[in-house]
């Protein structure tokens, strides 16, 4: 038995193929052994055709091969292969996929752009105590990839918002590409592109925030940091002042001579001079002092995801909470109620806790249950009476960093179906990517929202305390009260309809009157 865990961390990205293969020797014990990369643009053929052509298909597959063989001169364990935006956008995607899987024996999962940005993240979350010191104080998080940019929030420490604009580099240069852009204009036009969304964003987000610093992930500058490092004060970190000296050098040097002084193509140091110019447009914004780039990849945190769920990693920053201070401002920004979310969290993780053996599920389907506690009512900032197709449609178009697309829908449908008639699954299949277990899941939680729901329908929060005690085929609910309780056991029968069926167990109130 091998004493050493290697791992292959592979991302098929919209410009560049990158492999990192890595050792695990032990508890938090992680190191990188070897990082390749090769150049395949697939962005510009899916962001303008939506398809791959059949030579960079033909490409894709030869390159995979290769890192296959150096992933068995490696003895590698295990791999992971994301594909992120130029595969997740590609029309007929899975074709291609079957066909790359059948020549190279690598299978490339398609992720979302969510759980793409929440691995960056954690990749930068390996620097332990210096990612939780930068977020102190008020901090945006920017990832520039090839097909978007993702802003993220950070105000005391917590996440407050996240949001994805598409600016990625690769696309921006294909637009410009067709508009024949001069390189003198170049800039220019790739500030009006940026401003013309980020002056939305600063509207939206950053009215009254104090954004000190900004975190930068990318493939680009990061790069040009890499090369610098040994002349930086402190590695890693550049102020507005250096960054404005950056762009002044890219601003005198050719696309030629910037790729010679780093050792890459001149298209690469095209990419790198519009990276450049979008993180120049979101300093103009914020008005921040302090860029750190930590210099990590998307292969990172494909490696740190890994070794999490491996429990060769433990600890680390609370994700979770992120999540949740996210969903909380989601709340905030459509008017949601604070008081009456809190009252909903504490009974549905109290039904929850008392009813596992009816549903067994676990921890993180518990935490899609508070997250529908807290979004319960957002759909009402747009619609009284279309509460629940509102609280729908905002949760699925709002990104929450950290939870995949499916998670959201999941979480999406609960709220909806706490306010509207449950669909069986032959018809919401129809308009929706559930599978059956998911599905399951989903009815199982909106039972437990309901009855929680129905325990509080006046809005006034008059139970002291709810205990949850399930005695063979009832759920005996004990309220602590001394007010009038005749509305809410009056409405309660017909909330409690959906668990009856999910369950077959009755929900009946039983009241305690305060002393």
């Amino acid at each position: 038995m091998k004493p050493v865990k290697m791992f292959a961390a592979i991302d098929v990205g919209s410009y560049e193929l990158a492999m990192k293969i890595f050792s695990f020797s032990g508890r938090n014990r992680m190191q990188e052994v070897d990082h390749i990369r090769y150049r395949l643009d697939l962005g510009t053929d899916t962001y303008s055709t939506g398809k791959l052509g059949f030579q960079k298909v033909e490409e894709l597959g030869r390159v995979l091969k290769e890192y296959k063989s150096i992933m068995e001169s490696y003895q590698v364990d295990a791999y992971k292969a994301y594909g992120t935006s130029a595969i997740r956008e590609m029309e007929d995607r899975d074709i291609v996929l079957e066909q790359i899987a059948q020549r190279t024996g690598i299978e490339v999962e398609v992720i979302s752009n969510s759980e793409q940005r929440f691995l960056d993240c954690k990749a930068v979350a390996l620097r332990g105590e210096e990612f939780d010191r930068v977020l102190e104080k008020g901090t945006l998080f920017v990832d520039v990839g090839g097909g978007s940019i993702q802003l993220s929030l950070f105000d005391k420490g917590g996440l407050t918002a996240t949001q994805n604009l598409r600016l990625g580099v690769l696309r921006l240069a294909e637009r410009l590409y067709h508009i024949n852009a001069r390189p003198s204009k170049l800039e220019q036009m790739v500030s009006e592109l940026a401003e013309a969304q980020l002056s939305v964003y600063q509207k939206l987000y950053l009215k009254d925030r104090d954004v000190r610093n900004i975190i930068l992930v990318d493939d680009h500058i990061s790069r040009w940091m890499e090369e610098r490092k040994k002349d930086m004060e402190q590695a890693g970190y550049i102020k507005k002042e250096g960054y404005a000296a950056l762009m002044e050098y890219l601003r005198n040097k050719s696309g030629t001579e910037i790729g010679a002084s780093l050792g890459m193509s001149e298209e690469n140091a095209r990419l790198l001079f519009i990276s450049a110019v979008l993180v120049q447009s979101i300093l103009k914004m914020t008005g921040a002092e302090n860029i750190w780039i930590p210099g990590v990849t998307l292969c990172d945190g494909i490696a740190y995801e890994y070794a999490q769920q491996q429990k060769i990693i433990v600890g680390g920053h609370d994700f979770e909470k992120d999540i949740l201070d996210c969903a909380l401002n989601i709340s905030k920004r459509y008017m949601g109620s604070r008081k009456r979310a809190a009252t909903l969290e504490s009974l549905t993780m109290t039904i929850f806790d008392a009813t596992k053996k009816l549903h067994g599920l676990g921890k993180r389907e518990r935490f899609y249950l508070q997250l529908a506690a807290i979004l319960h009512d957002c759909g009402k900032y747009i619609s009284m009476v279309g509460l629940g197709e509102c609280s729908y449609q905002i949760i699925m178009a709002t990104e929450i960093i950290g939870l995949s697309h499916m998670e959201r829908e999941m979480i999406a449908n609960i709220v909806k179906f706490n306010h509207e008639d449950f669909l069986y699954f032959e018809e919401l299949s129809r308009a929706s990517s559930l599978d059956k277990q998911a599905y399951l899941k989903v009815a199982k939680l909106t039972a437990i929202l309901r009855i929680a729901n129905g325990l509080d329908r006046s809005h006034k929060q008059k139970f002291k305390d709810v205990k949850a005690v399930l005695k063979e085929t009832e759920l005996v609910l004990t309220v602590d009260t001394g007010e009038d309780i005749a509305l809410e056991k009056g409405l309660f029968e017909d909330r409690a309809l959906l668990f009856e069926e999910v369950f077959n167990v009755k929900p009946v109130i039983r009241q305690k009157r305060s002393l």
